[in-house]
């Protein structure tokens, strides 16, 4: 224990964990900053030397020849990630890494030295807060990727207990930032982050901030005096989107992800500013109790979590499962993976533990991580690649959007070459330039996005962005509104804008003209089968049965489906005609409020703001939408084609049993969609309205209800109601 001074308080707890890291001289885990301090030159090197290790994963000989080139990489990233909080790999390339580094070190144990990544759990050496030691180590967990990794981890756990099947504990990995807290007679005392393993930062302040986590727990009638207790921070989905709609309403640059929003949290100096992020906190592990007398609950890990959960603490009691054997390991965290995308917060994997914590003890640990627990990692999420070039679309209102062309990289299962990089403004404030390392990442199964540019990687030879001052479709000039981001084609006629207005048209949300789709939109214009809207209804089917894949079969159904559209509901063809700011929810309030679609011709902007949920910029749309002759002249034409024009539910509506009663619903529901449930009101005669107000009427609450249902809890006359009320009122 020489060099370390960690007190007798942590000596006595060591000898709970006779095979731990802390039982040897390990002076050698803590660094000097001054070792990190890596220059512009060597950071290009060892950002150079990780790809051409990444290469070499299947190449173990070549990787033993340059093996402390290999722990030289992996200290810098682990610097990268740690102190500077600036990667510049994913995660997932970094496991790689540390894999081929494990993997060699086994078959040439004579290679391993002292201060190799392998012996040590990643370190911040922030400056700031202070220095706290850690009741016991925190370690890693080994990593999983496949069902061969799982099965072999079953494997050495059942010869090394001598068991023919281990029960096993199953709970989610959450994405977040490790911390420690330590309750004393049933009182927070100390939050810390992992640090080191063996020493963290003290965070008690802003670990105080975080409202899962209670000031006071009744560890006392367990007979508990001190607990000590792992969990990660999260940020919520709601929490991130929530707080990045306040950054930008504050001008100010949005947050990439919820994990390093929820890690930089932890340090931030202002505790009402950690407060403002709304994180979260899920408590997975008790490290350490003192105990009076025996405690059931903590036989098994899964009764500790059920203890953590009884206490008042966010455990995941509600979604861990135990099962016997690690088949029924395997089909759960398979399954798991499907779902990811529906929870409310972010997971990376899956986390399993042998489920008896006597059994845990006799498999104790390497220096690195248990044996008796693995992560199962999900397919990565993170990649680094290159911006090789940035084209330029035209959308159906005019804006032109630049999309970055990336060097192809795996991602989340597919194989990314393009992403969205929003606008002028956005391109700036990511400081990306052609030719740039970037860090990618693609969360939620959506459209990936750029985390980061990586300018420690820059050669010199990257050139700048320049955004186009006209259209890169029809040449006209481009137009920005004052405060607004996007530069846009204001020429009605340029082709792109065509060609995307009918695409939006025919699309499901809007006239739903199903075996139609933005393919058939695009090549029918390209052939000069179809130039407009009104178009779609006066195609040439013996043109088009001249075409290769085109049956008798296949027009039919085409014919069925444009006839058919021609009875759509009149919010419908609103929302189909793309005026610019009117979604789904106002097409509705536009065609409930008139008697037939002209009539918004003779309407003012005051008059529109009139309208629920019709604000100065949506009026002016409206309004300049009906005040352009070629658009009433379009009007006319699909009304003389026999589309429906006039409000054939209005009368229906106004004599419904909740005519004039609004709805807004939030959360997810459990008994029907959110669509079929608007439906349901509207045919009532309710009115389906976006935002929370003292318009409001009903407020319908599903599972996971966010910002929606505080703000309606301020607002007296607003009726907050379930699911099944709902359908009570509807009946």
């Amino acid at each position: 224990m020489e060099g370390l001074g960690l007190g007798d308080k942590i000596y006595d707890r060591v000898q709970l964990y006779p095979n731990s890291f802390l039982k040897k001289k390990v002076s050698h885990y803590f660094y000097s900053p001054n070792y990190f301090m890596y220059n512009g030159e060597q950071t290009k090197q060892l950002q150079e030397q990780t790809k051409q290790f990444l290469t070499l994963l299947d190449n173990e000989e070549k990787a033993v020849e340059a093996i402390e080139t290999l722990r030289s990489i992996l200290r810098f990233h682990e610097y990268r990630y740690y102190v500077v909080n600036e990667p510049l790999i994913s995660d997932g390339e970094y496991d790689q890494l540390f894999k081929m580094l494990e993997r060699i070190e086994k078959n040439y144990p004579q290679l391993i030295t002292k201060d190799s990544p392998t012996h040590r759990v990643g370190g911040s050496l922030n400056e700031g807060f202070a220095t706290v030691q850690h009741l016991v180590p925190m370690l890693s967990l080994d990593n999983s990727y496949n069902a061969e990794d799982l099965q072999d981890f079953d494997r050495k756990a059942r010869e090394a207990s001598g068991l023919d099947e281990i029960e096993y504990c199953v709970e989610p990995k959450f994405d977040g930032a490790s911390i420690s807290l330590i309750y004393d007679n049933d009182i927070l005392v100390r939050g810390a982050t992992r640090g080191d393993g063996v020493a963290g930062d003290d965070i008690t302040t802003n670990v105080k901030q975080i409202r899962s986590i209670p000031l006071s727990a009744p560890f006392s009638k367990y007979g508990i005096e001190q607990i000590e207790i792992r969990g990660e921070i999260i940020m919520s989905k709601s929490a991130f989107q929530k707080y990045n709609e306040w950054l930008t309403e504050q001008g100010l640059a949005t947050v990439a992800n919820p994990r390093n929003t929820a890690s930089g949290s932890l340090r931030i100096k202002d505790p009402k500013e950690v407060a403002r992020r709304n994180l979260d906190a899920f408590l997975y592990n008790i490290s350490y109790h003192t105990e009076n007398r025996n405690v059931k609950e903590l036989e098994t890990h899964s009764g500790a979590l059920r203890l953590l959960w009884d206490c008042g603490l966010r455990s995941p009691e509600k979604e861990k499962k135990v099962v016997k054997g690690i088949q029924a390991v395997i089909d759960y965290v398979l399954e798991y993976e499907q779902k990811r995308d529906e929870l409310p917060y972010e997971i990376d994997g899956m986390v399993i533990k042998v489920n008896s914590i006597e059994l845990q003890d006799k498999l104790g640990m390497t220096s690195h991580h248990p044996r008796w627990a693995i992560a199962f990692k999900f397919k990565a999420r993170q990649a680094t690649t290159k911006l090789i070039g940035v084209e330029y679309q035209v959308g159906r209102t005019g804006a032109v959007t630049p999309v970055a062309k990336l060097q192809p990289v795996a991602l989340g299962g597919v194989t990314v070459g393009s992403i969205s990089i929003h606008n002028e403004e956005y391109i700036k404030e990511k400081d990306l330039k052609i030719g740039d390392a970037v860090l990618i990442e693609r969360a939620g199964d959506v459209i990936p996005q750029i985390v980061q540019s990586l300018p420690a990687l820059r050669t010199g030879a990257e050139q700048e962005i320049i955004f186009p001052k006209t259209c890169p479709v029809c040449n006209s000039e481009l137009f920005k509104e004052e405060g607004e981001a996007i530069w846009r084609c204001i020429n009605i006629e340029c082709e792109a804008q065509v060609v995307e207005k009918m695409v939006h048209f025919v699309s499901k949300d809007a006239m739903d003209i199903k075996s139609f789709g933005d393919a058939n939109v695009r090549k029918f214009y390209e052939l000069g089968l179809l130039k407009d809207i009104p178009g779609i209804y006066t195609l040439d089917f013996d043109k088009i049965g001249l075409l290769e894949g085109f049956g008798k079969k296949s027009i039919d159904n085409l014919k069925a489906a444009i006839e058919a559209s021609k009875q759509q509901p009149l919010h419908r063809l609103a929302y189909g005609l793309g005026i610019r700011f009117v979604g789904e929810t106002t097409a509705k309030t536009l065609a409930n409020s008139v008697e037939h679609l002209l009539d918004f011709q003779n309407k003012t902007e005051e008059e529109l703001q009139q309208l629920e949920d019709v604000g100065v910029k949506v009026a002016r749309s409206i309004f300049h939408f009906f005040s352009n002759e070629q658009n009433i002249a379009m009007l006319q034409q699909l009304e003389a084609l026999g589309l429906q024009l006039k409000n054939t539910k209005r009368a229906t509506v106004a004599s419904g049993e909740l005519a004039g009663q609004t709805f807004l619903f939030t959360g997810t529901l459990s008994k029907l969609k959110r669509s079929e449930a608007e439906e349901m009101a509207e045919a009532q005669g309710g009115v389906i309205v976006s935002g929370v107000s003292a318009k409001l009427n009903y407020l319908v609450v599903g599972e996971d209800a966010g910002s929606k249902l505080e703000k309606a809890k301020k607002i007296n006359s607003i009726k907050i109601i379930s699911e099944d009320e709902f359908l009570k009122l509807i009946e």
